[in-house]
């Protein structure tokens, strides 16, 4: 039976992942409050339905950082989602591509700058992790401006690693050596249809864009430990001069959960932030997307564009997600779900099903296009 929801996607990936892999995709920090607090403070947001206005065209267009896209939506950046399936990075950007909307390549991808925009026909966003080796990533900012990538989402809120207790119990990490191998490869083979499509005929797992780093060494295990040693803790307001100086486009400043911090943001000149507290993968306790938002749109969605990630789990969510303030929303962890489950369609059914939910909820709060949706539409 085909999905009907994100929801389903999310079990189906489950079935198909090995074990170590989805609970990477799908836990966050210590207990997890703050992940559970996105979807759950996001559902309860109640919208104003109304009633006899003529909604016979409903227009989702809009223009994010000079970019048409058919819906205010793109796919957010999702470290080694291309362990999801098969070079599933590129899977990904194809779906985005022939959905119109945009697709953000992490960093930390399985497949690297090159071999994505070898695959897609459509340019796509670029996230940036800071990193030690400003060197590396002069010449990664420079791969991704000569490819064509139309905007820069600098993330922030990594200075190192969050506590995931889900990745040390699934043997995804805490594990070294043979011992931690041969756990992840037993949960491969209990997956077969993964093993053979990913495990083996997704092969090189050369993890993208930082293999040049790991040198010989490239599996994932020398990845974690390299990500842990090599994140750059000491990164300031100041360092945003070196990424535009390298960087010939838009800047987009993603990890901003408090108000303080996205004015520093539009002081400093960045075109735009995504409201974001990555997923609940950091630091478990604080607010929810949806509770931080509106209070940040306020106080600088007229000096740059404001856009939201956490929790997104239907057309729904992103009405309400621009209800709050929001003008684009990111998708994360739905988009991973789906392509684990159904590679390349699966993505391009989310993107349908989440368009075909944004018009009904549009239609029943009496909106025809997406900047009409404001505040006015959320009940009292």
């Amino acid at each position: 039976m085909k999905p009907a929801s994100i929801g389903d996607y999310r079990e189906a990936a489950r079935q198909r992942l090995p074990h170590f892999l989805f609970e990477y995709f799908d836990g966050g920090s210590y207990a997890e409050r703050t992940l559970n607090a996105n979807i759950e403070d996001l559902q309860d947001i109640a919208l104003r339905q109304r009633v006899l206005n003529d909604v016979s065209a409903i227009d989702l267009t809009t223009t994010l950082f000079g970019q048409e896209l058919a819906m205010p939506v793109a796919l957010g950046p999702i470290g080694l989602a291309g362990m999801a399936a098969r070079r599933g990075e590129v899977q990904a950007a194809r779906a985005a591509a022939a959905k119109g909307v945009p697709f953000t390549l992490s960093t930390v991808s399985a497949c690297s700058l090159s071999e994505v925009a070898r695959g897609s026909p459509a340019p796509f966003w670029f996230q940036l992790y800071m990193v030690r080796d400003r060197g590396f990533l002069r010449a990664l900012l420079e791969d991704a401006n000569a490819i064509g990538c139309p905007v820069l989402v600098f993330t922030v809120d990594m200075p190192l690693p969050g506590a995931r207790y889900r990745d040390l119990r699934s043997g995804l990490s805490g594990a070294p050596g043979l011992r931690g191998q041969a756990r992840r490869v037993g949960q491969a083979m209990r997956r077969p249809g993964w093993a053979w499509d990913v495990g083996l005929r997704g092969r090189p797992h050369q993890l993208g864009n930082v293999a040049p780093l790991l040198g010989p060494k490239s599996g994932l295990e020398d990845f974690l430990g390299w990500m842990k040693d090599n994140f750059d803790a000491s990164v300031t307001w100041a360092d945003l001069d070196f990424v535009r100086a390298h960087w010939n486009g838009p800047i987009v400043i993603k990890g901003i959960l408090d108000a303080e911090d996205a004015r520093r943001a539009a002081e400093a000149g960045v075109d735009g932030i995504i409201v974001s507290n990555h997923g609940g993968r950091q630091l478990d306790g604080v607010p929810s997307v949806v509770r931080a938002l509106p209070a940040i749109a306020d106080a600088v969605g007229d000096r740059l564009t404001v856009l939201a990630d956490g929790g997104v789990r239907s057309g729904l969510d992103v009405v309400r997600m621009l209800a709050l303030g929001a003008k684009g929303v990111l998708l994360g962890r739905a988009w991973a779900f789906a392509l684990a489950a159904a590679g390349e369609a699966g993505v391009r059914h989310v993107l349908d099903l989440i368009e075909a939910e944004m018009r009904v909820a549009m239609a029943l709060t009496g909106m025809t296009t997406v900047d009409r949706i404001k505040a006015t539409s959320l009940a009292a």
